[in-house]
This record gives structure tokens, C-alpha cells and sequence, in this order.
């Protein structure tokens, strides 16, 4: 079946709509969204291959420079916790390794800087609870 140039030029406008619009969803906080399925949660940051809190981190990475420029100068993190409250977005970085956590907070919109704060200690609680979180977690 033959489309008019004109019917594609639609369906490819409904494409890139349909498209944007799963993005713009994934980020909403709407219950089944990707955002509302992290908040409050601690997830096991592996990048290979990419589970979910690699996936989280990379989102707010891509969205905030200046978190991207702290995960490159201190390395992917262990696990990423992640809550909002008051409109403003809150994560946690933990590099179980070095012990250290660090807290970082957010208007929660694209491209504007978070204020760092850290490295805390990792209690010996903490860390056999992380341990345990990545021993029985599923990637």
C-alpha cells in the first residue's frame, strides 16, 4: 500500500510526539513512571550491563552538569538513593569501596545546579546493609 507524502509526514510527527511524550512520562513521577518507581528507594548502581540505577543515575546525569562533572571526578557510585520533597530533588551516592556517601539537592528541574554536601562516613550497619542490598538484589 502506497501513504500520500503528506499521510507519512503525519505518522512521523505522531512517531516523534508518541516518542517525546514516553520521555516526558518516564520523568513525571506518575505511578508506573520510572521516576515514581525510584522515589525513596536505594538502587544498585551497575553499568554493565546497565540495570536500573545505572539507568536513574544517567538521567539525572544527562540533566545536571554539575552532577556529571561529579561523577566524573569521583567515579560511578555503588548505589544511588533517590527522594523528593518540597520540590526539590534529593540523592544520595554511596561508594561503598572508599565508605563515603555524598548528598546532593535540587530544584528537581533540568540543567540547574544541586548543592553537594560530604563525603559522610559509611557506618559498619550501612555497609552490611548495601552488601546485602547487592548481594540479593536482581539485575
Amino acid at each position: 500500500m502506497k501513504f500520500p507524502r503528506m499521510m507519512c509526514r503525519s505518522i512521523a510527527g505522531l512517531v516523534a510526539v508518541i516518542l517525546a511524550s514516553c520521555a516526558t512520562f518516564e520523568e513525571s513521577g506518575l505511578p508506573g513512571s520510572a521516576a515514581w518507581m525510584a522515589r525513596d528507594k536505594i538502587m544498585v548502581v551497575q553499568a554493565q550491563p546497565p540495570n536500573f540505577g545505572f539507568r536513574r543515575l544517567a538521567v539525572h546525569v544527562s540533566n545536571t552538569p554539575d552532577l556529571q562533572y561529579f561523577v566524573d571526578l569521583r567515579g560511578l557510585p555503588d548505589f544511588l538513593a533517590e527522594a523528593k520533597n518540597r520540590g526539590r530533588q534529593y540523592l544520595i551516592l554511596y561508594y561503598l569501596g572508599r565508605r563515603e556517601a555524598f548528598a546532593c539537592r535540587g530544584e528537581g528541574t533540568h540543567g540547574e545546579g544541586v548543592e553537594f554536601s560530604g563525603p559522610y562516613p559509611i557506618t559498619d550497619r550501612e555497609a552490611r546493609t548495601l552488601k546485602r542490598l547487592r548481594e540479593h538484589s536482581v539485575y
